[in-house]
């Protein structure tokens, strides 16, 4: 093989890269917080009394996790406009990103109410908590934390998917190695870098997240130093 490495070709576009490497943590975030707030949403939807409510969020859910993240994409960029609605290909991302995470977070969500003991919710009951008090007190925090590994795992799946969103042109990292690439023709460094930084990124959350449940969830951090 005659194929000399030329990395210095890359890394003197490192501002596009870490732009893109800052674009991506926004997107993600985004993808993340908001769809984590549809999950709950569509996770109590889904787990109502009232049978519309349920049919609405399964279809919703169903609809989502059985059609691909690119096609989910091109609807919010591409079919929009035609009912008049003009996103930018930022917007759209982020729509579509949280679109897409809503209703995988809602099952995960879910699954984590309905793990909740009812006697937990008697019990608030017979102190005098409405229902949207028990929510709040007693099932939510206990069902998050239940399922905060499937969730961060979800989260983590988000942001490796938001390289989809350069298909529409937004801007992230692999746009912006597309672009680099498209400069100097050195695809294999180009790309080789492209997964260091998406490598980087994901450890970097991974360590985000085990904070953040150590400041959320203090009593699992209690019982693993009992």
């Amino acid at each position: 093989m005659d194929y000399t490495f030329q990395f210095g070709e890359v890394f003197r576009h490192w501002p596009l890269l870490a732009q893109g490497a800052l674009y991506t943590i926004v997107f993600s975030l985004v993808g993340m917080s908001c769809g984590l707030l549809v999950g709950i949403l569509g996770a109590v939807a889904r787990s109502s009394r009232y049978r519309t409510l349920r049919a609405i969020a399964g279809t919703y859910v169903e609809l989502v996790r059985n059609t691909p993240l690119l096609v989910q994409l091109f609807l919010f960029f591409f079919a929009l406009p035609s009912l008049g609605i003009r996103l930018t290909a930022e917007q759209a991302a982020m729509l579509a990103l949280v679109f897409n995470n809503g209703a995988y977070s809602t099952e995960i969500v879910r699954a984590g109410i309905e793990s909740i003991q009812r006697s937990q919710h008697e019990a608030a009951a017979s102190l005098g908590l409405s229902p949207f008090q028990t929510f709040r007190y007693v099932t939510i925090l206990q069902a998050l934390e239940r399922v905060y590994p499937a969730l961060t795992s979800q989260f983590i799946l988000l942001m490796m998917a938001s390289s989809i969103v350069s298909g529409i042109g937004a801007e992230e990292l692999t746009a912006f190695g597309n672009r680099i690439q498209s400069e100097n023709f050195r695809s294999f460094e180009v790309y080789i870098v492209c997964a260091v930084i998406y490598l980087g990124l994901t450890f970097l959350m991974k360590l985000g997240f085990i904070g953040l449940a150590q400041i959320l969830f203090p009593r699992r951090r209690a019982l693993a130093r009992a």
